[in-house]
């Protein structure tokens, strides 16, 4: 069976590396945690570094973390749906909202459970995913305001994820100012700026984060270390805490284009082939991944002398060239991911999650000597 692992040092450095950049800006961070596809043992991770509060984009997940540690601060990442408001008030902490009428049924349920239900109200600036229409949003904060147990806190807004749209200094100040025009116009305090993500984070370093922006919500560049505005790793973050390992179930050393007539694959495309190549040959893997699993578009080997040449629903095909690494059946091959190839893996039921590090070690020996 292939496995992932996550190296909990290494989480940990990274950790503690945005913690404490984000303590010394004033931004309070929240960590994204729908990579972790709701394991109870990466959770337990995660949250044994101090996280103060989290964010999730399934209902599951957040029950699962209340049940690690009740006093951690969650919240539901995207508009909620109106089927789910019971759950979410009952797990989430807070929500992310857009909707009127689905914030007026997550009052319902906050009076019927006794709870004061926080929101944050996402305001559209450009990305066209979630977001109140700014022509809209001084009225949509009037009706908001009048419901009972609901407590807004914050007004966000998304960028980047669908469209890349990049957040800049003017679509941050903007934000800001809608934030101070709803208190000027209800007198009424708004802690909370969530503009930031990941992608927003190399603003800091270039000084364009304006002042009132002080809430994050984090999960890529903790994970993976990677500086999205730039499409790069942060040189001084580890961008390793995931690998994945597969096993070779065959070996063989075979034509390098296909014999006869080619029609459609599995995925429904038609391959072309260099005929140039059709007399030579080289060693071919395959390995115990496949479609079900992750997309090879999101493997990179770290052995980098090796190709990812096809795949199929539970297999995929790596070319070894001579194999000049004398890999032999049985052996694993070693892979970075994307982050949507971790999350793809994370979502497999067939593939093993394993922990690795010295934290994990220490903590492991401490519970089988207990």
């Amino acid at each position: 069976m292939a496995f992932v692992t996550l190296n909990t040092d290494k989480l940990a450095d990274n950790y503690q590396y945005l913690d404490r950049l984000f303590s010394e800006h004033n931004v309070k961070w929240s960590v994204v945690t729908k990579l972790l596809c709701g394991n109870k043992k990466y959770l337990e991770v995660l949250l044994n570094l101090g996280v103060k509060e989290v964010c999730d984009s399934r209902v599951t997940n957040l029950r699962r973390i209340k049940a690690i540690d009740p006093n951690v601060e969650t919240a539901y990442i995207k508009p909620p749906p109106k089927r789910s408001v019971r759950k979410i008030v009952e797990y989430a902490d807070v929500s992310f909202n857009t909707e009127y009428e689905t914030i007026r049924l997550l009052s319902e349920a906050a009076v019927q459970q006794g709870k004061t239900h926080k929101v944050i109200i996402m305001i559209e600036l450009g990305e066209l995913r979630e977001g109140v229409m700014r022509d809209d949003f001084i009225n949509f904060y009037a009706r908001v305001f009048e419901l009972p147990n609901i407590r807004v806190i914050g007004i966000g807004t998304n960028l980047t994820c669908m469209y890349g749209v990049l957040p800049n200094h003017d679509k941050l100040i903007q934000l800001s100012l809608y934030k101070e025009l709803i208190e000027a116009k209800f007198d009424r305090k708004i802690p909370y700026v969530s503009g930031g993500s990941s992608v927003t984070i190399p603003l800091i370093f270039r000084d364009l984060l304006p002042e009132g922006v002080n809430h994050f919500r984090v999960g890529e560049t903790l994970f993976l270390g990677t500086d999205v505005y730039n499409n790069k790793p942060f040189t001084q973050m580890h961008n390793d805490v995931f690998k994945l390992y597969a096993e070779i179930i065959e070996l063989t050393e075979k034509p390098n284009i296909p014999m006869g007539e080619l029609g459609h694959n599995l995925t429904g495309e038609i391959k072309e082939f260099d005929e140039r190549r059709k007399h030579q040959s080289s060693f071919r893997a395959i390995i115990d991944l496949g479609l079900l699993d992750i997309e090879s578009d999101h493997l990179r080997p770290v052995d980098d002398s090796i190709n990812l040449v096809g795949e199929s629903s539970d297999m995929i095909v790596v070319d070894l060239g001579d194999n000049p690494n004398n890999y032999k059946v049985g052996d694993l091959l070693e892979f970075r991911m994307t982050y949507m190839g971790i999350l793809r893996v994370m979502n497999s039921e067939y593939v093993e999650k394993r922990l690795e590090g010295a934290i994990y070690a220490d903590t492991h020996a401490n519970a089988s000597n207990n």
